[in-house]
């Protein structure tokens, strides 16, 4: 199983299959975006449904998880979600998943970690933020510490190694069947079901849940 391609480099740095799919993805979301919310009007038309519908369900489960009070992470949390599903779910349309490197996961995991960092200590101020640490008793402080650094480790690795695991998987399966044409075309289908459509959104769903929980119990 090869890693990611590299393509070439700019400016000293390299340009790797990760990369230029994740831009591919971005801007599919885009387009995407663009075409459900275009000629917006009172009366919406079947575009306009489908996007209120989605923003609607998110602003819902950000509502139900996080709270009435944190609606303002609603966007944020409805791009990572759309991110990750389209991210996860690329292998259907063949290119390689960029959350099948562990160089995105930990990207992702991190910008959680720091946002929950941060909004805890905006939330609570330095003292409460630091007194988090020493509860329920102050012996606890080094488990507290360790505990929290072991988010984005979690985070990252769950995320890639599910995906990393399928993308494997389908590459050992499509070997095994080179040469024959009919099976190759026929029998990974419930196999692409499971792990790039499932599977894949099922940790797209996971990540986001989890974003959303840290950085709510860091505020509260």
């Amino acid at each position: 199983m090869e890693g990611p391609k590299i393509y070439g480099e700019l400016f000293g740095l390299p340009i790797t299959q990760t990369l230029v799919n994740t831009w591919i993805i971005m801007a599919m979301i885009l387009v995407v975006c663009a075409i459900l919310t275009k000629n917006m009007q009172k009366r919406p038309g079947k575009a306009q449904v489908i996007a209120e519908t989605i923003v609607t369900a998110m602003d819902n489960l950000v509502g139900q998880t996080m709270g009435k009070d944190k609606m303002g992470f609603a966007p944020y949390m409805l791009a990572l979600i759309m991110f990750l599903a389209f991210s996860n779910t690329s292998g259907i349309y063949g290119l390689r998943s960029p959350t099948a490197d562990l160089n995105c996961t930990v990207g992702l995991a991190l910008m959680t970690f720091f946002m929950t960092q941060f909004f805890g200590l905006k939330s609570k101020g330095l003292g409460g933020y630091l007194k988090g640490y020493l509860e329920p008793m102050p012996f606890l402080l080094p488990i507290n510490i360790i505990g929290e650094l072991a988010n984005p480790v979690s985070l990252s690795f769950r995320l890639f190694g599910n995906m990393l695991g399928g993308l494997i998987i389908m590459s050992l399966l499509y070997t095994a069947l080179t040469g024959f044409m009919f099976f190759a075309a026929v029998i990974p289908i419930p196999f692409h079901f499971y792990f790039d459509i499932f599977s894949g959104l099922l940790q797209s769903f996971i990540f986001t849940m989890l974003t959303m929980v840290f950085i709510s119990m860091a505020m509260d």
